[in-house]
């Protein structure tokens, strides 16, 4: 019996050492020079978005009446819109808000959706079965219209917009982060650490998590990706931040007034927007690729 235990123990402590480890290794290898380019320039819109209040931009609220859709100058670089404001300020500032919904909204949708997806596909039974229940009728109803008549009925500040779109996106992460942990709630891994006693929550956090979380993170960078062409949406139906807040969205809705007079306007917004979507999904399609195929050596 005894021997029997500690063969249990062995197997469990090498299993689950050996896949929890998995994670870390894909994270080490090299993933490609344009993956490493989009990181950085994710990275560049976040220390942007942060300092922005530190680096001498001029205010994105207030223009000079003189300079009304200027071209790219040097005391300019973006130009002005059509109240005077630096472009390139708003833009920078813009940047903010798209942070903030496209992150908050995502991280509150896998805190939620994450959490019953893993502990649905770990328990099984009438708790998979309600809640997976749950998540269908959420899905039965279109996301768009629920967020738009719930952003029309409560308000279009930042926040609301954030947990709105955030709760939204709930049962979508819910069936992806369910079926990831499904493949290896059964694993021997697991197994063994039932035999030896391990608690649901140390199963969890210990032996699932680490091993669904490359799902966790490309999913989620895609995610942030749809919530931030979302809230462009909001904006064009004039339902996101109130004015004169500056976001990528909102510059683009104000200068389909302006286009063949200043196409600086909507240009530089829309490139912002494009070129940080593109290396989310770049970022987040590498991971994916990079998780599959270490799962086929498995």
């Amino acid at each position: 019996m005894s021997s029997t235990t500690d063969a249990v123990s062995s197997a469990a402590t090498e299993s689950s050492v050996g896949v929890s480890r998995a994670p870390k290794k894909r994270m080490r290898k090299a993933l490609g020079t344009i993956f490493w380019i989009s990181i950085c320039w994710i990275g560049v819109v976040f220390l942007l978005a942060i300092v922005a209040s530190w680096i001498g931009l001029d205010d994105p609220n207030n223009g000079d009446f003189s300079l009304i859709n200027s071209s790219p100058s040097w005391s300019h670089l973006f130009g002005t819109d059509d109240l005077g404001r630096d472009i390139l300020s708003r833009v920078i500032y813009g940047a903010r808000v798209s942070l903030i919904v496209g992150f908050g909204a995502m991280g509150l949708g896998m805190s939620i959706g994450g959490t019953l997806g893993m502990i649905a596909a770990y328990r099984r039974g009438a708790v998979d079965t309600l809640v997976s229940a749950a998540s269908y009728v959420m899905l039965a109803f279109p996301a768009l219209v629920a967020v738009i008549a719930i952003v029309a009925f409560w308000g279009h500040d930042i926040w609301k917009i954030t947990i709105i779109v955030g709760v939204a996106s709930t049962p979508l992460v819910y069936r992806v982060i369910r079926a990831a942990t499904l493949s290896y709630a059964t694993r021997e891994f697991v197994t063994a650490a039932k035999a030896q006693g391990a608690t649901d929550t140390r199963i969890l956090s210990r032996e699932l998590l680490p091993n669904v979380l490359p799902t966790i993170i490309s999913y989620f960078l895609i995610g942030v990706a749809t919530v931030i062409i979302l809230e462009g949406a909001l904006a064009f139906l004039g339902l996101s931040v109130p004015a004169p807040t500056a976001s990528w969205g909102n510059m683009i809705n104000e200068s389909r007034t302006y286009l063949s007079d200043n196409p600086w306007l909507a240009l530089f917004p829309s490139m912002a927007m494009f070129l940080f979507l593109v290396a989310l999904n770049l970022v987040g399609d590498a991971l994916r690729q990079s998780f599959d195929a270490q799962e086929s050596k498995l």
